[in-house]
């Protein structure tokens, strides 16, 4: 009735899923996973943290994995003519009163980026508001939400180092898709830390933030063109308005 041989049908019903079905669904469960945590990215990105997990594939297949499931990049979705970010993840609990009365009682965390010969190089730091200074940073080739789960990691780690408690902090930042993403929120939830987003998209939600990297751009950044990610990295760690942790123990760079 089924018109096939009897052979093949046998065949089918012993190993009803191929090792090519199998390694095709692994690939795809990798690209969802990493469309999930960074929405963004188009299918280059995710075919690179899906290799990153384990799942080997050219960006061809990955494109064709996407198409066929509709993971696309949001900024390649009409959202409007603002072209805004997706809602904030967490209330406004600074609502731009940078001030704390002690330490390790608000955070701020933004990423900035610059251009060298290789590319761009992100930055992602974490400022103390009490104190002024960047307790952790990450710095990589590509702006990710890893990117800001290791500064947040590398913080929290260097508040340990110095026998500082941080469960119950306030982790205030912009509304970028890294701070909205799945592993940053996990990250906040594991170490007991409470974030808070700005509701408007403006600098001024976290004008402390924005004025250490102003600093860090007028003293390091802009004065010279930088022609590899190293170089500037080298830069950014040891020149004037270096994000150093004194008194927080030894701050972690990223990847």
């Amino acid at each position: 009735m089924l018109k096939i041989a009897r052979q093949p049908y046998y065949r089918w019903l012993t190993d009803p899923v191929t090792d090519a079905e199998w390694a095709a669904a692994h690939r795809a469960h990798a690209l969802f996973l990493a469309h999930e945590d960074d929405p963004e990215f188009g299918y280059r990105l995710l075919a690179d943290e899906a290799r990153d997990a384990g799942q080997q594939m050219c960006d061809r297949t990955a494109w064709r994995v996407c198409s066929e499931n509709g993971w696309w990049s949001v900024f390649g979705t009409k959202r409007g003519k603002t072209g805004r970010p997706g809602p904030p993840a967490h209330d406004d609990l600074v609502k731009r009163q940078f001030t704390a009365p002690g330490p390790n009682q608000v955070w701020l965390t933004d990423i900035t980026e610059q251009w060298t010969e290789e590319g761009k190089l992100y930055l992602c730091a974490v400022k103390d508001v009490w104190s002024g200074r960047i307790v952790g940073y990450s710095i990589g080739a590509r702006m990710q939400a890893r990117l800001a789960v290791q500064a947040l990691e590398n913080a929290v780690a260097n508040r340990a180092a110095a026998g500082q408690e941080v469960a119950g902090c306030i982790v205030h930042s912009d509304r970028g898709s890294q701070f909205r993403a799945r592993k940053y929120l996990r990250a906040l939830t594991r170490h007991g830390l409470v974030g808070s987003m700005g509701q408007v998209v403006s600098s001024a939600d976290n004008a402390a933030m924005e004025s250490w990297f102003a600093l860090l751009e007028k003293n390091v950044l802009d004065r010279q063109r930088w022609r590899t990610r190293d170089q500037l990295r080298i830069a950014i760690v040891t020149g004037p308005n270096a994000p150093t942790t004194a008194g927080a123990g030894k701050s972690g760079s990223g990847s």
